[in-house]
Protein backbone atom coordinates (compact mmCIF):
# COMPACT_ATOMS: atom_id res chain seq x y z
CA UNK A 1 0.00 0.00 0.00
CA UNK A 2 1.38 3.61 -1.02
CA UNK A 3 0.55 6.95 -1.16
CA UNK A 4 0.45 9.14 -4.18
CA UNK A 5 3.72 10.76 -5.26
CA UNK A 6 4.00 14.90 -5.67
CA UNK A 7 3.97 13.76 -9.32
CA UNK A 8 0.71 12.38 -8.84
CA UNK A 9 -0.99 14.72 -7.31
CA UNK A 10 -3.18 17.33 -9.11
CA UNK A 11 -3.71 21.28 -7.68
CA UNK A 12 -7.69 20.72 -6.81
CA UNK A 13 -7.54 16.93 -6.17
CA UNK A 14 -9.41 16.44 -2.89
CA UNK A 15 -9.86 13.31 -0.32
CA UNK A 16 -12.02 13.05 2.56
CA UNK A 17 -12.82 10.74 5.93
CA UNK A 18 -15.79 10.92 7.77
CA UNK A 19 -17.18 9.80 11.64
CA UNK A 20 -19.49 10.06 14.05
CA UNK A 21 -17.22 11.74 17.04
CA UNK A 22 -18.80 9.47 20.37
CA UNK A 23 -18.46 9.84 24.56
CA UNK A 24 -15.81 7.01 24.25
CA UNK A 25 -14.02 8.66 21.57
CA UNK A 26 -13.01 11.20 23.65
CA UNK A 27 -12.29 9.45 27.05
CA UNK A 28 -9.49 7.66 24.69
CA UNK A 29 -8.51 10.73 23.79
CA UNK A 30 -8.08 11.81 27.16
CA UNK A 31 -6.64 8.81 28.40
CA UNK A 32 -3.87 8.11 25.51
CA UNK A 33 -2.93 12.37 25.53
CA UNK A 34 -3.86 13.08 29.86
CA UNK A 35 -6.03 15.73 28.28
CA UNK A 36 -9.28 15.37 31.10
CA UNK A 37 -9.82 19.64 30.30
CA UNK A 38 -13.68 18.76 32.90
CA UNK A 39 -15.30 20.76 29.31
CA UNK A 40 -14.86 17.20 27.73
CA UNK A 41 -15.22 14.82 30.96
CA UNK A 42 -17.59 16.37 33.39
CA UNK A 43 -20.89 16.36 33.04
CA UNK A 44 -21.37 19.17 35.97
CA UNK A 45 -18.89 20.92 35.18
CA UNK A 46 -19.83 21.37 31.39
CA UNK A 47 -23.59 22.76 32.14
CA UNK A 48 -22.47 26.00 33.11
CA UNK A 49 -20.26 26.37 29.81
CA UNK A 50 -21.20 27.96 27.37
CA UNK A 51 -21.86 25.03 24.97
CA UNK A 52 -24.29 24.12 28.64
CA UNK A 53 -23.03 20.41 27.67
CA UNK A 54 -19.58 18.03 27.14
CA UNK A 55 -17.76 18.71 23.86
CA UNK A 56 -15.42 16.80 22.14
CA UNK A 57 -11.91 17.35 22.37
CA UNK A 58 -10.74 20.09 19.08
CA UNK A 59 -8.19 17.90 18.71
CA UNK A 60 -10.24 14.77 17.27
CA UNK A 61 -11.18 16.66 14.03
CA UNK A 62 -7.53 17.67 13.91
CA UNK A 63 -6.76 13.79 13.99
CA UNK A 64 -9.60 12.84 11.64
CA UNK A 65 -7.31 15.01 9.16
CA UNK A 66 -4.37 13.16 10.04
CA UNK A 67 -6.46 10.74 8.88
CA UNK A 68 -7.34 11.92 5.37
CA UNK A 69 -3.76 12.93 5.12
CA UNK A 70 -2.03 9.55 6.08
CA UNK A 71 -4.08 7.26 4.71
CA UNK A 72 -6.05 8.82 1.64
CA UNK A 73 -4.40 11.95 0.38
CA UNK A 74 -1.21 11.41 -0.01
CA UNK A 75 -1.68 8.40 1.99
CA UNK A 76 1.30 6.09 3.43
CA UNK A 77 4.26 6.99 3.78
CA UNK A 78 3.85 11.10 3.74
CA UNK A 79 5.08 12.79 6.67
CA UNK A 80 3.13 15.72 8.04
CA UNK A 81 5.02 18.83 8.15
CA UNK A 82 2.60 21.08 10.24
CA UNK A 83 -0.53 21.97 10.21
CA UNK A 84 -2.97 25.37 11.14
CA UNK A 85 -6.38 24.98 13.34
CA UNK A 86 -8.95 27.09 13.77
CA UNK A 87 -11.98 25.79 15.89
CA UNK A 88 -15.20 27.52 14.96
CA UNK A 89 -17.38 25.46 16.56
CA UNK A 90 -18.03 22.81 18.90
CA UNK A 91 -18.36 18.96 18.13
CA UNK A 92 -21.01 17.62 19.97
CA UNK A 93 -21.29 13.61 20.66
CA UNK A 94 -23.20 12.19 17.96
CA UNK A 95 -22.08 14.77 15.44
CA UNK A 96 -20.62 13.23 12.59
CA UNK A 97 -17.50 14.70 11.32
CA UNK A 98 -15.82 14.92 7.55
CA UNK A 99 -12.39 15.98 7.20
CA UNK A 100 -11.45 17.16 4.06
CA UNK A 101 -8.15 17.72 2.69
CA UNK A 102 -7.53 19.52 -0.74
CA UNK A 103 -4.19 20.39 -2.58
CA UNK A 104 -3.61 23.60 -3.04
CA UNK A 105 -0.08 24.00 -3.70
CA UNK A 106 3.22 21.93 -4.74
CA UNK A 107 6.27 22.36 -4.57
CA UNK A 108 8.08 19.54 -6.56
CA UNK A 109 11.56 20.87 -5.98
CA UNK A 110 11.16 20.75 -1.66
CA UNK A 111 8.52 17.73 -2.38
CA UNK A 112 6.52 19.66 -0.34
CA UNK A 113 2.15 19.80 -1.43
CA UNK A 114 -0.17 22.08 1.06
CA UNK A 115 -3.40 21.27 1.48
CA UNK A 116 -6.42 23.22 2.68
CA UNK A 117 -7.85 21.52 5.52
CA UNK A 118 -11.74 21.72 6.94
CA UNK A 119 -14.06 19.27 9.20
CA UNK A 120 -17.61 19.98 8.78
CA UNK A 121 -20.44 18.41 10.25
CA UNK A 122 -23.66 16.40 9.29
CA UNK A 123 -25.39 19.71 9.03
CA UNK A 124 -22.65 21.11 6.74
CA UNK A 125 -21.17 23.87 9.47
CA UNK A 126 -17.33 23.83 9.56
CA UNK A 127 -16.07 22.89 12.60
CA UNK A 128 -12.48 23.20 11.99
CA UNK A 129 -10.53 24.70 9.33
CA UNK A 130 -6.43 25.01 8.57
CA UNK A 131 -3.92 24.66 6.37
CA UNK A 132 -1.48 21.21 5.89
CA UNK A 133 2.32 21.03 4.83
CA UNK A 134 3.48 17.56 3.64
CA UNK A 135 6.01 15.56 2.27
CA UNK A 136 4.20 12.68 -0.35
CA UNK A 137 6.37 9.48 0.18
CA UNK A 138 8.75 9.45 -3.28
CA UNK A 139 7.76 5.80 -4.12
Amino acid sequence: MRGYTIDEMQIGQTASFGKTITETDSYLYAAVTGDMNPAHTNHEYAKNTVFKERIAHGMISGGLISTVLGMHLPGPGCIYISQTLKFLAPVRFGDTITATAEVIEKNVEKNRVVLKTSCVNQDGKIVTEGEAVIMPSKA
